[in-house]
């Protein structure tokens, strides 16, 4: 019978990292390097100074002369019922868009999962609309959307749906939903790809097992393929939710700018440029700054809580 031998490792010895190990480390600090300071250029520098703006009275037409003012450049901001009315603009679209891009997201996904001849080029069909640019499609859209000739409402009008054109973009109501449509067109073939890709990491013995327990497609979805899924959707519905909490672009080309229909960063950029109030634009960057770190921090933290007590 071979002898067994025992090797007693102290924690303190475990936890000293090896030679080897560091070298690793001062390696992939030295690669990393140089993105680090030209993230630190391009993104930490602007950043800063709009921070420093948000504390000043600076105006577009004299930035040299502002003064520091503390707060009041805040208490501007969350003194103006505009500024609520778009954070709720924002947060209600970026719920309802993200909860629809995950759900067609999933399902689309899983279609593509699927084994049939095709599916590569069907694959490459469905991120056409996220490869065109947000600008070009919102446009297409507003045409689509127009009042007069607009094909949307020549559809729903030869469908019997509505009995009159609809101005989508002159109701503050309608054009919400109208722009949450042209974003979960856009944005749902990113949830479609990161989830496709989670899906192709699954392993297939699971799923063999399940099939011979006799579990059906519905049983195994919420059984197996959603638990071990949730991972990787917390990734992809926390990178969209940040995409849609700064949205602007689409938003500007469909509405115009609206206050009823404006997200916050529209605000911000209002208040710089077109009120040429460089100070309380920047305290509302900051607010919506600080809002989606807030947001992503709980986000994050619940979702890893959740994570590790189902683990």
């Amino acid at each position: 019978m071979p002898a067994t031998v025992t090797v007693n490792v102290s924690a303190e010895e475990a936890a000293v990292p090896s030679s080897l190990t560091r070298q690793r480390t001062s390696a992939a600090w030295l690669f990393m390097m140089p993105t680090l300071v030209a993230m630190a250029l391009v993104a930490g520098w602007p950043l800063l100074r709009t921070f420093w703006f948000a504390f000043t009275d600076a105006n577009l037409t004299d930035l040299e002369s502002s003064q520091f003012v503390g707060l009041e450049s805040f208490r501007e901001v969350v003194e103006d019922p505009d500024w609520w009315t778009t954070v709720r603009t924002t947060f209600q679209f970026a719920f309802i868009s993200v909860a629809m891009e995950t759900v067609l997201g999933m399902i689309i996904a899983l279609a593509l999962h699927a084994r049939f001849r095709g599916r590569g080029l069907l694959r490459a069909a469905v991120l056409v609309p996220w490869a065109i640019p947000t600008v070009v499609s919102a446009r297409m859209w507003a045409w689509m959307f127009h009042d007069s000739f607009g094909v949307i409402n020549a559809i729903l009008l030869s469908l019997g749906l509505i009995s009159e054109a609809r101005a989508w973009m002159a109701e503050p109501e309608l054009a919400l939903w109208a722009v949450i449509a042209v974003d979960v067109w856009k944005a749902t073939p990113f949830m479609t790809l990161l989830i496709l890709a989670a899906l192709q990491m699954l392993p297939e013995d699971i799923y063999e097992a399940a099939k011979i327990d006799g579990a059906g497609p519905i049983r195994v979805f919420f059984r197996v393929t959603l638990p071990l899924l949730r991972g990787p959707l917390l990734v992809a519905v926390i990178f969209r939710m940040l995409d849609a909490l700064r949205v602007f672009d689409v938003f500007y080309v469909l509405t115009g700018g609206g206050t009823e229909t404006m997200p916050m960063a529209g605000y911000a950029r209002q208040k710089m440029f077109e009120f040429q109030q460089i100070g309380v634009g920047s305290a509302a960057a900051s607010l919506l700054f600080a809002l989606i770190a807030l947001f992503t921090a709980v986000y994050l933290t619940v979702g890893r809580v959740r994570l590790d007590a189902e683990a």
